[in-house]
């Protein structure tokens, strides 16, 4: 089979005119052959050169007029970036694994040897940059039939292949997800097998596939796949606590692990914000350890997002997720979840009010979660339910334009405090501070200066201190 007319980038004319300038044996491969007989786009392109690929990288370099090629010398690799493409050559290479490790012992190979490391069949493609095969693919595991039948396979043996480097279970399942294709079963049943395997990859590398998982258009595909694999569990067991359905007296909660998941799968066809759907996913992780029956009521569910918010930093600490503002972002979302949804049913401007100092400039994203936070299969219900948040959402605008409280800073500081009464630092201040910020948020002055400063005085009074300076 062959391909010519799908490369129409001048670069791939290129390569293969160096290619035979300089006497190199070179072949596009992987992920960059997969998304092409897909018709996907990708910037990166992976090149196998049978010699050196640091060698080839240098000469490519040199007659793009590139920026420096990077040299991976531990790996025999070299990154060449041009202002359109990031291109990564590697020499042909056969592979071997020690049993605690997934770094290869590595030796010079030819293409065949390369495609046999390959960690699927839909990778193993590669493409002749040679003049006189330019476009001829060489596809020794049925690669293409694969990409047809939507399947994830591995070119050997799969309980090699994932013995080997136990990453690429993870790698199976985010391809599953990120093109829906099914894992082959020889292949699915490896991976229940190995997964004890795991334990030997970094947390910033099972990081790093959970977030292209959560990135795919239909997270949940990846999800029931960690989650059927046994995988799940050792990456996020306070997920695969939410699974199950338990009843009492003919009372029983719905199955919150495939609540969540499809949670995400809904705040996915609205949002690309990848903390945003770690905030989907994380927005329950507090009702396994805060269920409880209760004769009379049933189950109950309560400060889940309380715990859930505490719950956060650990996971993210945990997973050598980021602990910066992303992480407080989640925390937030979480721990304000349930917030929207008891407006639905009372919409009094002193709860929006104080939703929308405590959300700041996260409230749209809040929303956004809370309104895909319904999976019931009633479609009245869930008419009624967008309907409420209409009206929330048309609330929470008419307020915000009055009052200004996205961020919210009271109109008196201490500073001012201090100065008006003539008082030394203490808890009057607080008192003052806090007796102000309630009263805008129950409507009962504007958020203003003026109103705010009377408000002062007149608590201050009320403390028995005396205004010295206007």
């Amino acid at each position: 089979m062959n391909v010519a007319h799908l490369l129409k980038d001048s670069l791939f004319q290129q390569l293969s005119s160096l290619t035979e300038k300089h006497g190199f044996k070179a072949f596009l491969i992987g992920g960059y052959v997969r998304d092409l007989l897909l018709n996907r786009t990708s910037k990166d392109i992976d090149i196998v050169v049978e010699g050196s690929g640091i060698a080839f990288a240098e000469k490519v370099s040199k007659a793009l007029k590139a920026s420096e090629v990077k040299v991976f010398k531990n790996f025999g690799t070299a990154m060449v970036k041009t202002t359109k493409w990031e291109i990564e050559f590697v020499g042909a290479r056969k592979e071997s694994y020690s049993r605690n490790s997934r770094k290869p012992i590595v030796e010079d190979g030819t293409l065949e040897d390369d495609q046999k490391r390959r960690d699927f069949t839909i990778n193993a493609l590669s493409i002749d940059l040679s003049k006189s095969n330019f476009g001829e693919i060489h596809d020794p595991f049925n690669g293409i039939q694969d990409l047809k039948n939507q399947l994830i396979k591995t070119p050997l043996e799969p309980q090699i292949t994932y013995s080997d480097d136990p990453l690429r279970m993870l790698r199976a399942i985010r391809f599953a997800s990120q093109l829906n294709f099914k894992i082959e079963k020889e292949s699915f049943e490896a991976i229940k097998q190995q997964k004890q395997r795991l334990k030997i990859i970094s947390e910033e590398r099972i990081a790093e596939e959970l977030n292209k998982i959560l990135s795919s258009p239909k997270p949940s595909v990846g999800f029931k796949l960690l989650f059927e694999t046994g995988l799940l569990d050792l990456i996020l067991p306070e997920l695969t606590a939410l699974q199950g359905v338990e009843e009492k007296g003919n009372q029983a909660h719905k199955d919150n692990f495939f609540h969540t998941i499809q949670v995400v799968d809904q705040l996915a066809e609205k949002s690309d914000n990848l903390w945003l759907r770690w905030s989907a996913l994380l927005h329950d992780v507090g009702k396994a350890p805060s269920k409880k029956f209760v004769e009379g009521i049933g189950w109950t569910f309560h400060n889940h997002e309380f715990i859930g918010s505490k719950m956060v930093p650990k996971i993210f600490r945990r997973l050598k997720l980021p602990l910066d503002a992303k992480m407080k972002f989640v925390q937030k979302i979480v721990k304000l979840s349930a917030r929207p949804v008891a407006l639905t049913k009372n919409v009094s401007d002193s709860a929006i009010r104080r939703l929308l100092v405590e959300a700041g400039d996260d409230i749209d994203e809040l929303m956004i979660m809370c309104e895909n936070d319904i999976t019931s299969k009633n479609k009245q219900k869930v008419a009624r339910y967008k309907n409420s948040f209409a009206q929330v959402r048309k609330k929470l605008k008419a307020i915000e334009e009055k009052d200004h409280l996205r961020n919210f800073q009271p109109p008196i500081s201490g500073n001012l405090i201090i100065n008006t009464f003539g008082i030394k630092p203490g808890k009057e201040i607080g008192l003052i501070k806090d007796h102000i910020k309630e009263a805008i948020l129950d409507g009962k002055i504007s958020n203003n200066y003026q109103e705010a400063y009377q408000l002062m005085v007149e608590k201050g009074e009320e403390l028995g201190l005396s205004v010295v300076n206007h």
